[in-house]
């Protein structure tokens, strides 16, 4: 089976959202009042939007010139989670950087939906390949939108909706899974700093009952990174080195693939070059990972960081294997939430922050001890966790597979309704 496409624009609404004035108070609502108002982080990871972090009041909507929509309009991100789709199940309005849409009497909404499903790869590759990562509304509208008969339509959206809903099931199963075995991680690194936390007078956290626990300050350095800048005078002796970036740093992992370069004057690239040992926390990012650390192993070298990320280094009385265990616990996670500072979603530390952490001390050869038995224990949830995460992601391939085969015609699906999740790998 083959069918014409058609552009977007020509079978569906598109409405563009809009964001009032941040700094208006009025128009913004708290609690239940107003409004609930969608951005980005409320439907990226969602297929139903009935919740949303901000709502704005009536004046708010007259403001920007917001429109309401309802139940069962599409959204779709332009921007960010770049081409995700998700079902509006209340009544809201929502920002610039999504898309709401409404197909007309000739077209069902659910195989419209799964048709920008599966456009959604294709979408995502051309961002990576471009400077420009997000798309504007004539380039949604303009989408190319396989059009068979509105009852095959139907037909192709009940099979979907049927063989979707159980891959989805054996997704969620792997999840919880997954999730369980980060809650024990979780337990076994709270083990590191075990007892009660003691609180300062600002609320946050300065030391564990029952254990010794000295400012990070004095018994290790905090290294600042270079900052880039087009227009500095590199002089007569500058050098040319690889450098680390907050895309580098993860959450306990390093992305060493894609390392880019920079020349500098050689003082200032002494003054920001890693030492293996070294333990990197980037200065922002979301506040449930700021003040991780992660440790240097030399892995290039040399190689610099940039002022986004901060190289602590310890003196002989502190492992640094162990500091970054201790900056994963409940205590620590509490010290670097509250300190830090918050700006729509995005929290930010400091190097005074960072050396101000009060760690729990032990003795070297207990702290050695400690990085032993949690690398073990760990290492044994992290042959459980590798597994049930390729099974996720094999099944959300199949996943897409079957909706891009589905919408433009590649299979029957009134001959292959019922099919394992695991069966039709040649689509």
């Amino acid at each position: 089976m083959s069918w014409t496409s058609i552009p977007l624009k020509r079978i569906a609404t598109l409405r563009a959202g809009g964001t009032p004035s941040v700094g208006e108070p009025t128009y913004w609502s708290d609690g239940e009042d107003g409004h609930a108002w969608a951005a980005i982080g409320d439907m990226s990871s969602v297929d139903i939007v009935t919740t949303t972090a901000r709502r704005i009041s009536e004046d708010g909507l007259r403001s920007a010139r917001i429109e309401m929509g309802q139940p069962g309009t599409i959204l779709f991100s332009m921007y960010a989670s770049l081409g995700h789709t998700a079902w509006l199940g209340v009544p809201a309005a929502w920002n610039q950087a999504i898309l709401g849409l409404w197909p007309d009497s000739t077209s069902d909404a659910r195989f419209l939906r799964y048709s920008l499903v599966s456009l959604r790869p294709n979408l995502l590759e051309q961002a990576r390949s471009n400077t420009q990562a997000n798309l504007n509304a004539e380039q949604v509208g303009n989408l190319a939108i396989p059009r068979p008969p509105l009852d095959e339509q139907r037909r192709i959206a009940d099979f979907l909706d049927a063989e979707t809903a159980r891959i989805n099931v054996l997704i969620g199963k792997k999840k919880k899974m997954i999730a369980l075995l980060d809650e024990r991680v979780q337990a076994v690194i709270n083990e590191i700093a075990p007892g009660a936390m003691i609180h300062g007078l600002d609320g946050s956290p300065v030391g564990v009952a029952g254990m010794k626990c000295v400012r990070l300050g004095a018994v290790a350095a905090v290294q600042s990174g270079f900052t880039m800048d087009g227009g500095r005078n590199h002089g007569t002796d500058s050098v040319t080195l690889p450098y680390l970036r907050v895309a580098n740093v993860l959450d306990g992992s390093l992305a060493l693939q894609d390392i880019k370069e920079v020349t500098l004057p050689r003082s200032l690239a002494e003054r920001c070059t890693l030492r293996s040992g070294d333990v990197l926390m980037t200065e922002g990012g979301d506040p449930d990972k700021l003040g991780r650390g992660t440790v240097w192993s030399g892995d290039i070298e040399p190689c610099l960081h940039q002022n986004a990320i901060f190289a602590v280094r310890p003196d002989s009385r502190l492992l640094p294997e162990y500091l970054a265990l201790v900056t994963r616990t409940r205590y620590a996670r509490t010290y670097f939430e509250v300190t830090a500072s918050k700006s729509t979603g995005i929290a930010h530390t400091s190097s005074t922050k960072i050396t101000g952490f009060r760690v729990p001390m032990l003795a070297v050869s207990e702290q050695r001890r400690v990085v032993r038995l949690v690398s073990e224990s760990l290492a044994g949830m992290d042959a459980l966790r590798g597994p049930a995460e390729r099974q996720v992601s094999l099944l959300a391939e199949r996943r897409q597979a079957l909706i891009t085969s589905a919408v433009t015609g590649k299979i029957d699906v009134t001959t292959v309704r019922g099919m394992s999740p695991g069966e039709g790998a040649s689509l």
